[in-house]
């Protein structure tokens, strides 16, 4: 039997609030001087800070010592109502009715309506195995257009730098289909020299051709691009890719033709590793998002998607958009973090 804790916005307020406090977790509220309510879950290893009622977003993630956030120009989040506006976050929900880069043609904005959505309510929950998970709550309705429910989590374990992120999305039409596009986008901290690994066919991952309206090209981005298709650059590895500015993306699609479960891990020179896994039934197309500058830097190895983050119509073109029937629901799971280089080497024994 799981231990459910309302979390009311009475608790978040300018001096840090414990709201549970047991020998494995410490879960503690506050809301920034922006406004935003922040709820941190602290285990042994490190912390996860979720924003439980601003989409929630998962603002930072820290273990062992080691940042897993991208670096980044922003040092609160923002109250706003779209991702570029506070794009300081670990990790967010891309979609769902439209999800990645507007094409010209396109109606959405940048990543979806869902990402800084206002939740209607929060909780917080123990569950039987001791792991502490907070749920939120989300219903979108618009008059003469879609009507559907949303319930984001996020799951952390005691003693691990392992978490996983959740998202379980329900038509609430009763006689309309709706479109569906998710991506969960986890933003990693860049490692200089850092390997990427995964479990995919060789050349899974190709280079982005298309140019999104956020990117502006310049000659020595499309000599670099020409490099890359070239061989200069080993894909997996990030040895060079301080020159990746503006950003390089890898797309790799129909993967669930290649593996029920993908896994891809980038390696710290010192051994510790970013691991993400997930069904690729629930997530059939993988991107690589990488961009290093003097304001961000980032190492996204991996971003599953139900299609590439190209825009809705790009999504429907390619058949990949999904439509849900009246009362039609889907879930989808995410397991990320951190493992030291012991935990790593122990895995790779097994």
């Amino acid at each position: 039997m799981s231990t459910l804790i309302p979390l009311h916005r009475s608790l978040f307020t300018p001096e840090k609030t414990t709201v549970l406090q047991n020998s494995e977790f410490s879960v503690s509220a506050f809301t920034y001087p922006s406004g935003v309510e922040s709820l941190i879950l602290q285990n042994s290893r490190g912390f996860l800070e979720v924003l439980p009622f601003m989409g929630q977003i998962l603002w930072n993630a820290e273990f062992d010592g080691v940042s897993l956030r991208m670096d980044n120009m922003f040092s609160e989040p923002k109250p706003v109502s779209e991702i570029q506006a506070t794009y300081g976050c670990f990790s967010f929900h891309s979609g769902l009715l439209a999800s990645g880069c507007p094409a010209p043609d396109d109606t959405h904005t940048l990543h979806g309506e869902f990402p800084c959505a206002p939740m209607d309510s929060a909780e917080l929950l123990i569950e039987d195995d001791g792991a502490v998970t907070v749920r939120s709550h989300h219903e979108y309705v618009m008059g003469f257009g879609h009507h559907y429910a949303a319930a984001p989590t996020v799951t952390l374990a005691a003693s691990s730098g392992i978490f996983r992120i959740g998202m379980k999305v329900k038509n609430l039409s009763a006689y309309a289909p709706m479109p569906l596009q998710y991506m969960c986008h986890m933003n990693y901290a860049f490692v200089p020299r850092g390997r990427m690994v995964d479990n995919l066919s060789q050349g899974a991952f190709q280079l982005r051709r298309t140019v999104p309206a956020h990117v502006t090209p310049t000659p020595r981005w499309e000599v670099l691009n020409e490099r890359i298709l070239s061989g200069d650059y080993d894909a997996n590895s990030l040895d060079g890719a301080e020159e990746f500015d503006p950003e390089i993306v890898y797309f790799a699609d129909a993967i669930d033709e290649q593996v029920d479960r993908a896994e891809f891990s980038l390696t710290h020179p010192d051994g510790t590793v970013f691991i993400t896994r997930f069904p690729t039934r629930q997530f059939p197309v993988a991107t690589r998002w990488i961009l290093h500058n003097p304001d961000q830097k980032v190492s996204a190895f991996v971003l599953p998607g139900t299609s590439r983050p190209e825009g809705y119509l790009a999504a429907e073109a390619s058949g990949t958009l999904i439509h849900l029937a009246p009362g039609e629901e889907r879930t989808f799971e995410v397991e990320t973090g951190l493992l030291s280089a012991a935990e790593a080497k122990n895995q790779v024994k097994e």
